[in-house]
């Protein structure tokens, strides 16, 4: 765990890694190995993905001791409106009692863009936009706060520290191949 002394002298950043492309997800873990080899107490929070799967990269992180909890129950049309919005509620609940709390060096918030942009069925009322900026600016200052997922609001881009957008080139998906073990979950 990072020292107090490093977390004073700290300056934390909002990153945010969205667009159409794959890796998000696999960005983040890779600053959160970063981080954790540097002693960083690291968590994610997973949006979207369910809890009754198994995904690689928590298997993974679990071993090196960054904790992953998945809050969602999986993509939109897998589960009822209200389903998703009970999920979205409490993963959100979760997410500002993390933050503010401020045990943590890195929080990462999965897919949240996702989330904030789900059009199926009202979510502004379980998962605020103006809340979410809002988290980014009352964050403890030392905290490092990773937004990922496709379709970031312009109102989390203008609060981040750095936007990166991942851009799709290429994809063996076009080609029929579904979701590759090891690489997708």
């Amino acid at each position: 765990m990072a020292s107090a002394d490093r977390r004073a002298s700290r300056k934390g950043y909002a990153l945010v890694y969205t667009g159409d492309g794959k890796g998000k997800t696999t960005a983040s873990i890779g600053l959160a190995v970063r981080a954790a080899g540097r002693g960083y107490k690291v968590l994610m929070l997973q949006f979207i993905k369910s809890p009754q799967r198994t995904y690689g990269e928590q298997l993974a992180l679990s071993r090196i001791g960054i904790e992953m909890r998945q809050l969602g129950v999986g993509f939109t049309w897998t589960k009822t409106p209200e389903e998703h919005r009970e999920a979205l509620q409490k993963a959100w609940a979760m997410a500002k009692e993390e933050v503010l709390r401020g045990d943590w060096d890195v929080i990462i918030l999965d897919e949240i863009n996702n989330a904030l942009g789900i059009e199926r069925f009202p979510i502004a009322d379980v998962l605020p936009l103006q809340e979410v900026v809002e988290l980014i600016e009352q964050r403890p200052a030392y905290m490092h706060l990773v937004l990922t997922g496709r379709g970031a609001k312009p109102e989390i881009m203008e609060k981040a520290d750095l936007v990166s957008e991942i851009q799709p080139i290429k994809h063996y998906y076009n080609e029929g191949v579904p979701a590759v073990l090891g690489l997708e979950f």
